[in-house]
C-alpha cells in the first residue's frame, strides 16, 4: 500500500461518510483472508493470522498468532513459553505471540484484495444513503425522468437511482415518453440486498393529496384539510374537503382563481375529472354533497348497516348514478356508505304501494 492509496481511502470515507474505522477494519479482515488464500500451505486451516495496516503510510504487517502452552502439540497454533521469551521476555502463559510473517511480494495480493472491499463497501454505502433518503420520503411526491418502456414497465431516473412504474400503477391510456417529467407518488421504499427497491405510483390516490398541497397553499398550511379521496385513475377523483377557517371556502381555494389551480391538478393528471365537494359532519348532508353533479331530493339513512337511500328528480337520476355507475361508487367510495339511487316517480310509487 501507498500513501496515494491511503490518501485516496480518506478522501472517500470523507466524501460517502463511511466510518474511517469500520474501512480500514474491513480491508484488515479481507487482507487477513487473502493471505490465508494465497500464503497458507494446502491443508493447514488451523493458523491464526492477524494483519495490520497502518492508517497514516498504508504499511502492512501479517503476524501468525501462537497460544503459549506448556507442551505444544500443535506448532502452527502453539508454542512454548521458552521459546516464547526468546522473542520478548515478558510473556507470560496463556499469552498470544504475534510473529511476523509478511510476505516479500504481499503487496499485489493486498492491493488487490483491498481494492475489491473498498469497491464493495462503497456500494454498500450508496446504498445505505440511497436507502436513508427515499424512506424519509414515502408517502410524498417526487419528479421523475421517463428513461425507456421494457415490456409493460417504465424505467423512471428519480435523479440518486432509478425505479419501475409497473403496469398496475400507470394511469390507464397515458402515454409515456422517453424524457417526459412525471410527478409520481412514493408507495414503499423496501431495503434489499440490492439496494434500496422504491414502489412509485400514478393511481393512488396519495398522488392527487400531494398535488392538491402543491398547487394550494391553504392545504398545505392546514387551513383547508382534505378529508377524503376517491379515485377511478385516468377517469375520475372525488375529493372532500373541509375548512379550519370559518372565512376560507374550502372549494373555492382548492379551485383557485378561475379555476387555475384545480386545472394544474388536471393537466398533470392527463385530463382526469375532478370533482371537489364540501365535507360536512351530518351523514344526510355528506352523501348528498358526494354526488354532486347531481341533485339530491331526499336522503333516508340506515346508521347500524351504513346504508343510504337517495331520491332524485327523474331528470337527475342517470347524472347521479353516472355513466357505468361510476359517481355513484366514487361517492360511495368517498363517504364509506352504501348507497342506493331512486328517482322520484319510482319513489312514489313505492311510497302509494306501502299506502
Amino acid at each position: 500500500m501507498n500513501q496515494e492509496f491511503i490518501e485516496a481511502l480518506k478522501e472517500i470515507v470523507k466524501e460517502k461518510g463511511i466510518s474511517e474505522d469500520l474501512l480500514f477494519t474491513t480491508i484488515e479482515d479481507a487482507l487477513v483472508a487473502a493471505y490465508k488464500k494465497n500464503y497458507i500451505g494446502h491443508g493447514i486451516s488451523n493458523q491464526n493470522v492477524k494483519v495490520t495496516m497502518n492508517r497514516e503510510n498504508g504499511e502492512i504487517h501479517v503476524y501468525s498468532q501462537k497460544s503459549i502452552v506448556d507442551n505444544v502439540v500443535d506448532d502452527v497454533s502453539e508454542i512454548s513459553l521458552e521459546d516464547a521469551k526468546e522473542i520478548d521476555s515478558n510473556y507470560d502463559m496463556g499469552d498470544i505471540v504475534n510473529i511476523e510473517v509478511t510476505p516479500r511480494k504481499f503487496g499485489r495480493v493486498a492491493a488487490q484484495a483491498a481494492k475489491q472491499v473498498v469497491i464493495q463497501r462503497i456500494k454498500e454505502e450508496e446504498r445505505r444513503i440511497i436507502y436513508n433518503d427515499f424512506v424519509e420520503k414515502e408517502d410524498d411526491i417526487i419528479t421523475g425522468t421517463v428513461i425507456r418502456k421494457d415490456k409493460n414497465n417504465i424505467l423512471v431516473n428519480l435523479g440518486k437511482t432509478e425505479a419501475i412504474l409497473g403496469p398496475n400503477e400507470q394511469i390507464p391510456g397515458e402515454k409515456y415518453n422517453f424524457n417526459d417529467k412525471l410527478k409520481l407518488y412514493i408507495v414503499e421504499v423496501k431495503n434489499t440486498t440490492k439496494g434500496a427497491q422504491i414502489v412509485i405510483s400514478r393511481t393512488h390516490p396519495g398522488l392527487i393529496k400531494r398535488l392538491f398541497e402543491l398547487e394550494v397553499p391553504e392545504v398545505f398550511d392546514g387551513t383547508v384539510d382534505i378529508k377524503s379521496i376517491a379515485r377511478e385513475a385516468g377517469s375520475r377523483t372525488k375529493i372532500a374537503v373541509h375548512s379550519n377557517d370559518e372565512n376560507v371556502d374550502p372549494m373555492g381555494a382548492c379551485v383557485g382563481p378561475k379555476g387555475v389551480r384545480v386545472q394544474n391538478i388536471v393537466n398533470e393528471l392527463k385530463s382526469e375529472k375532478i370533482d371537489i365537494i364540501k365535507w360536512s359532519k351530518l351523514p344526510e348532508e355528506y352523501i348528498a354533497n358526494a354526488l354532486s353533479p347531481a341533485k339530491v331530493l331526499d336522503v333516508t339513512l340506515d346508521e347500524e348497516i351504513k346504508f343510504a337511500q337517495i331520491v332524485v328528480d327523474d331528470s337527475q337520476l342517470s347524472l347521479a348514478i353516472g355513466k357505468e355507475g361510476q359517481n355513484v361508487r366514487l361517492a360511495a367510495k368517498l363517504t364509506g356508505w352504501k348507497i342506493d339511487i331512486k328517482s322520484k316517480s319510482q319513489s312514489d310509487v313505492e311510497d302509494e304501494k306501502i299506502d
